[in-house]
């Protein structure tokens, strides 16, 4: 029972999670579902959805299908109204039913890239993971397979400030809300002199990725996302990569990080985990919530800014690598109201306030991948 939420809501799910971070490529998603995933993401998980089209289908599972195991239905639908709407790419998401039915999602997806000759791929979700996962792998697949390997040359590459030029990894609403919130990242880097070549993958074009994969400096990953991708693009075109948030607070620190491991060759280069240096070790005052490179800058940013120490509680799995030591990885409501139990300042979105002690402060910070679209008007 440990596993088990009477008060707060669960994380967006992995099958959300490669949608999301697919929306605005131009592909066809698909989820291998009766129709429950496709009515949570666009109702709860989507704020793009009435404003912007996008291919997202659901299969229509039905139980003679699932019990019978007929893949071909599955196949011939994909088939059809891929040769009518003709996307660039075919992304196959499975659910919990085709994951208990063993369903050979690999297979299939090579089956329709020979029928239709249009690239196709499909994300080893099971809707029992959190959307880092699912929207992770969906972009390390783009990243894998409509990139060149050689790497590109810019031929406005100089070696001033002013020059560089960097790619941002790991961005979808899940995370960063409207793509205002995007642009002001953006801006944040650019009054260092960045020249931002994409966004992975809000207010870009698949188009956009594949030209500026291989011709960036150097790759920032912005949110745990990106992490994946990073490491592709590291290996493909030796390009090193830095983590951490753009805050207003802790741009000018990643700015400098981003230039060092530009002059740097990649493989001379660990990870660069920018919000996790130069931390204060006394006991946190202030405690966040959320996804740790986001909240974890954030939380080096209030250091800096104000001088009070600061720690992250992460609600996600396979983050563990990027959390300093005065952060946890907390999986749970359980495990999360026992861990706030002693906090007085808590950062975090509003659906958490009923697990929080009654005696702390609480500033909201909505987060889309918890609250949904409930604060979306409050997301500055």
């Amino acid at each position: 029972m440990r596993q088990s939420y009477r008060i707060i809501p669960i994380y967006t799910a992995d099958v959300s999670g490669v949608c999301s971070a697919l929306y605005e490529l131009g592909g066809m998603t698909v989820m291998h579902d009766p129709s429950g995933c496709n009515s949570t993401y666009n109702t709860h998980d989507e704020i793009r959805w009435y404003d912007q089209d996008s291919l997202i289908f659901i299969s229509g599972l039905t139980e003679i299908d699932a019990i019978m195991g007929n893949d071909r239905k599955f196949i011939d639908d994909i088939e059809h109204a891929a040769r009518e709407l003709h996307p660039k790419f075919i992304a196959l998401a499975g659910s919990p039913i085709p994951f208990m039915n063993g369903t050979d999602f690999p297979a299939i997806a090579r089956v329709i890239e020979t029928e239709t000759g249009i690239p196709t791929f499909s994300v080893p979700t099971n809707g029992m993971h959190d959307y880092v996962y699912g929207a992770g792998i969906a972009l390390e697949e783009i990243a894998k397979r409509f990139t060149e390997k050689t790497r590109n040359l810019n031929p406005q590459k100089t070696e001033n400030r002013s020059g560089r030029s960097v790619n941002l990894l790991g961005i979808t609403p899940l995370d960063f809300g409207p793509q205002k919130n995007v642009e002001i990242l953006k801006e944040n880097l650019r009054n260092y002199g960045w020249n931002i070549l994409s966004a992975w993958a809000m207010g870009d074009t698949l188009e956009t990725l594949q030209q500026a994969a291989g011709t960036a400096d150097v790759n920032l990953v912005v949110s745990a996302v990106g992490l994946r991708t990073a490491k592709v693009l590291q290996e493909k075109y030796g390009t090193p990569y830095v983590i951490g948030t753009p805050n207003e607070w802790l741009t000018e620190d990643i700015s400098e990080a981003l230039e060092k491991a530009a002059e740097q060759q990649a493989e001379q280069l660990s990870d660069v985990r920018l919000y996790l240096q130069n931390r204060m070790q006394k006991e946190a005052e202030i405690t966040l919530i959320g996804e740790p490179v986001t909240m974890g800058s954030l939380a080096a940013g209030i250091e800096k800014k104000y001088g009070r120490s600061a720690r992250v509680f992460c609600p996600l799995k396979e983050c563990e690598n990027l959390i300093g030591e005065k952060d946890a990885i907390v999986l749970g409501e359980e495990a999360m109201e026992e861990a706030l139990k002693d906090a007085k300042i808590i950062v975090a979105d509003p659906l958490y306030r009923p697990i929080c002690p009654k005696s702390c402060e609480f500033y909201e910070l909505p987060h889309i991948a918890f609250s949904g679209r409930i604060f979306l008007s409050r997301m500055s």
